[in-house]
């Protein structure tokens, strides 16, 4: 798990994940701010693969009101493209269901992009269904589930 001192790394590799998507971003050096507060306040989990640089993973907790136990989000989760296929966002998806699992969580959820194939097959390959879509038919969400 990244802590305060990794909060630029995690910023770097978030702004370059916006930028690749042509999505906005406020920039690496807000985000590490945001990301140092986030870890500070227990907000987020933010999980690191291989060597400097490599890739990003960002966990969020929330309780179900029905039985009171946690469920795990996965927020972002990305691979610079020069490490693509290197095993990377399986171990980060790896660490992303112990770290759920010792915090308690029975259920890990996640959204991804219809188009995003590659995404989408990993999540497959991990045991995740796809529930649903979400969103307007342009920019197709799915939405992912999986058992812990």
């Amino acid at each position: 798990m990244a802590g305060p001192a990794d909060a630029e790394e995690v910023a770097e590799l978030l702004d370059r994940f916006q930028l690749e998507f042509d999505e906005p971003t406020p920039g690496a050096q807000v985000l590490a701010g945001r990301v140092r507060d986030h870890i500070g306040r227990g907000l987020s989990v933010f999980l690191l693969a291989g060597p400097h640089g490599v890739g990003v993973g960002q966990l969020r907790f929330r309780e179900w009101l029905f039985t009171g136990a946690p469920i795990c989000y996965l927020e972002e989760l990305y691979v610079v493209p020069d490490h693509r296929g290197q095993g990377h966002g399986r171990a980060l998806m790896e660490s992303a269901m112990r770290v759920a699992r010792e915090r308690g969580a029975t259920t890990i959820e996640l959204t991804t992009s219809a188009t995003d194939t590659t995404a989408r097959a990993l999540y497959e390959r991990l045991g995740f269904t796809n529930l649903e879509r979400v969103g307007d038919p342009e920019t197709q969400m799915l939405y992912y589930e999986r058992e812990l």
